[in-house]
């Protein structure tokens, strides 16, 4: 018993070590030339487990996602001002829409590996600022790779993308299949850091957690 007590402190040591190194370690370790600025402004969403990142939504967003208008969801809705997206575990997502609805299941496929989806919400108007909302600008270029990124996480069948019959918050949302696995190293929050990435930013080398992401952010952009 002692010698599985202390494997699991260290393990949980390992980990605590490896979250700060992954905070604390830029990735990459050398900033863009001039990231972090032009005309495009990006928003990055969080809450105590997971961020999203949210976009604009203009007549060339609304063009590059008309695929998600073809599946039924209402971007060009009144008051809509933001499509949010956001990657991550599909029994989680789909079996957990509020707290009170926390099962054992989602958690222990969480932790261990689920197969992913992607969350697609319309969103009106997204105060700033905000404590759980960070506002980044980048180039052209940037967010055009930023919005690949995003399509190419979907997953497609011959008729486009591969929408989840039934599955929802609200009328504004979808759930769509999704490229790639979740599990608790790889999860939403490094998806998220990922598109940062992708858009020019600076992230930490691995964070798993918002509270990372966020600090991360902080430090670098």
């Amino acid at each position: 018993m002692r010698k599985a007590l202390r494997y699991l402190a260290l393990l949980v040591a390992a980990v605590v070590v490896s979250a700060a190194l992954g905070m604390l370690v830029p990735r990459p370790l050398w900033p863009a030339a001039a990231a972090g600025e032009g005309p495009r402004h990006i928003l990055v969403l969080k809450n105590p487990i997971h961020t999203d990142v949210a976009l604009p939504l203009d007549d060339g967003v609304r063009r590059r996602f008309a695929f998600l208008a073809a599946s039924g969801l209402p971007i060009d809705a009144p008051g809509a001002r933001y499509i949010v997206f956001g990657w991550g575990g599909r029994a989680f997502y789909l079996e957990t829409p509020t707290w009170s609805r926390l099962k054992a299941t989602p958690v222990l496929k969480a932790l261990t590996l689920d197969a992913s989806v992607m969350h697609v919400d319309v969103a009106g108007a997204i105060k700033e600022p905000h404590p759980d909302v960070a506002g980044f600008d980048i180039d052209e270029p940037h967010f055009a790779a930023l919005l690949d990124y995003i399509a190419a996480s979907f997953r497609w069948g011959p008729n486009g993308p591969m929408a989840i019959d039934n599955a929802g918050y609200s009328v504004f949302d979808r759930f769509y299949q999704a490229n790639g696995h979740f599990n608790a190293l790889v999860g939403c929050n490094t998806w998220t850091a990922a598109a940062l990435r992708t858009a020019g930013l600076r992230t930490g080398w691995w964070n798993p957690l918002p509270v990372s992401l966020w600090w991360s952010m902080r430090l670098y952009d």
